[in-house]
């Protein structure tokens, strides 16, 4: 559905000599290519297309307007992923007569003996160049003007088109149409070698004038065509964000829904910026559960001033503790810069704090975003898998891994109609791990419970996992049971500094453990309520194991400077 509102939407159609044009050449010149491109995100050979339409359009930047339109079985995104099509793709693609991807137009004209179909306008990227040139040296009866802007304070596009015939279109009414594209979107695809960053350009989203565009009805030679259009961009199509500074305008004048004789584009101007500077801390990376004690933030640094940011100090703390770093680049207006802040230390939480700010501005109501972060669940070095099986066993697997990445336990698939419970016991040393469970049809299966030998819940499910989850845990390597009788010991204060109390733990012998499981001091016989110095020890994650009578107990403490 297009969203387009007229603004007094002018239409000129009489000779151009009782009229003053501004930006359309009123002489005749060749053809404008526009590629469109039909392209897929699983579609292996399309980062091969993007590339070649890129080569024609670096080699002609005046000259070539490129469109890529996600459409098609490849263009289907799997659960998770973006959703790049549009309402328009299916009916221009189905003019063409494509059989393969990628393929593409060359402004919708049959070349014979390239065609995908005979008859048919879509060509595989082999020919693109070749039509091209060929295209771009023929003679044109109308030349296409265009020119744009965005109120950022609005998102309204304003677009403005200019249309002028130096010559008797074959047909008496024509189609003007204009497409918004947005450039610069992370995403997947299949090929290219990128991953899940791959850099996706010329990307329809839009249609403002509709489907096939806006009727023509005077076509001869001297028609002069003026029309201003506007339009509010939205924050986001199909669920992914829109970015005021990625927006392309590509305007063409199409004979009927086939056969373009020429087009133009424009990058839009921006207004409604205020502040000469401005830089807005536009958000914080998410952080990921993790059992480790170092971080390394990213933080997006928008521009939305008039000025250029080619330098910040940018402070950033974790649970209060401070640092700064200073950034040195360029961020042009209404762009966007993700940077990496350096690793830091910080001591542990269950939920840990990250906040972010840059320096006073011209609008300090945007200098700093904040954001937080799970500990992973930290348990002994013996740990208890309890998995429940339903009637569907053959789907599902799990796994343990190290924080090498190698899988020390898994299990499954198992046999289907026989539902059971597997318990499984796993000696873990001190480490950082990751549990793993997969349902190869994606729609989860029994509980699942992770636990260590003092029950300390590691994970948890109860089976709506759809195609699986990663859960990090860690373990202290040792094997310890927590008896009744040590039950009432406890360690304060905590976090400590210089010294931590133990209490009601009378002639025990203690030995403390780094997160790694190295062993950093012990003492034999304590008191009834010690006192242990812990001065020497640096700020981070450790644990206590407390032994008496054959019994041993864990605790975990946080020492803080």
């Amino acid at each position: 559905m297009s969203k387009k509102l007229p603004l007094g939407l002018v239409i000129a159609l009489f000779a151009f000599a009782s009229y003053g044009q501004t930006i359309v050449s009123t002489s005749p010149q060749d053809q404008n290519v526009v590629l469109e491109e039909f392209t897929g995100i699983h579609c292996q050979y399309c980062p091969d297309g993007h590339a070649i339409a890129k080569g024609i359009q670096d080699a002609h930047p005046d000259r070539v307007s490129l469109i890529n339109i996600h459409v098609g079985g490849y263009a289907t995104p799997s659960p998770g992923e973006p959703d790049f099509r549009t309402p328009y793709g299916n009916a221009i693609v189905g003019q063409t007569g494509l059989t393969g991807y990628p393929s593409g137009t060359i402004n919708r004209h049959v070349f014979p003996g390239r065609e995908n179909t005979p008859g048919g306008t879509a060509m595989y990227r082999n020919f693109w160049a070749q039509s091209s040139n060929e295209t771009m040296a023929i003679g044109s009866v109308v030349n296409v003007g265009v020119e744009a802007s965005i109120d950022v304070n609005t998102n309204v596009l304003t677009v403005h088109v200019e249309g002028y015939y130096t010559g008797n279109s074959p047909e008496a009414t024509n189609l003007l149409n204009v497409a918004l594209l947005q450039n610069n979107t992370l995403g997947p695809q299949t090929g290219g070698g990128a991953g899940n960053n791959y850099v996706h350009m010329h990307r329809l989203v839009e249609m403002i004038t509709g489907q096939w565009g806006e009727v023509i009805n005077t076509t001869t030679t001297n028609t002069f065509i003026d029309r201003t259009y506007s339009y509010p961009i939205p924050a986001d199509y199909n669920g992914i964000p829109t970015e005021l500074a990625d927006m392309e305008v590509v305007a063409y004048i199409s004979n009927t829904h086939q056969e373009i004789p020429s087009g133009n584009r424009a990058y839009p101007s921006y207004t409604g910026l205020t502040n000469a500077n401005d830089a807005n801390v536009r958000s914080i990376t998410d952080l990921p559960t993790t059992c480790n004690t170092t971080i390394t933030p990213e933080v997006q640094i928008q521009n939305l001033g008039q000025n250029p940011i080619t330098s910040l100090a940018i402070d950033y703390s974790v649970n209060g503790d401070s640092h700064t770093y200073n950034w040195t680049g360029n961020i042009l207006s209404l762009h966007t810069e993700t940077i990496e802040l350096p690793e830091v230390s910080y001591n542990a939480q269950g939920t840990n704090t990250v906040e972010v700010s840059v320096p006073n501005d011209d609008n300090n109501a945007n200098n700093s975003a904040s954001t937080t972060f799970d500990q992973a669940p930290a348990g002994t070095g013996l740990v208890y898998l309890e998995f429940h099986v339903d009637n569907n066993g053959s789907q599902v697997r799990w796994y343990v891994y190290d924080s090498n990445g190698t899988a020390l336990y898994h299990g499954g698939p198992y046999p289907n109609n026989a539902p059971q419970v597997v318990n499984e016991t796993f000696e873990l040393p001190a480490d950082c791990y990751e549990f793993r469970v997969l349902d190869t049809a994606s729609n989860g299966g029994g509980e699942v419970t992770l636990t260590d030998n003092q029950g300390t819940e590691l994970y948890h499910t109860n089976g709506n996992y759809g195609n699986g989850e990663r859960s990090p845990f860690s373990s202290n390597g040792l094997l310890g049971v927590n008896q009744n009788q040590l039950e009432n010991i406890s360690l304060y204060p905590n976090p400590a500094t210089s010294t931590i109390n133990v209490k009601n733990a009378e002639n025990a012998n203690i030995q403390v453990f780094d997160i790694l499981g190295k062993l950093i001091l012990s003492q034999e016989n304590i008191a009834m309520d010690a006192q242990i110095s812990v001065s020497q020890l640096q700020a981070g994650t450790y644990f206590m194991k407390i032994s008496k009578d054959n019994f041993v107990a864990t605790k975990k403490f946080l020492i803080s400077k």
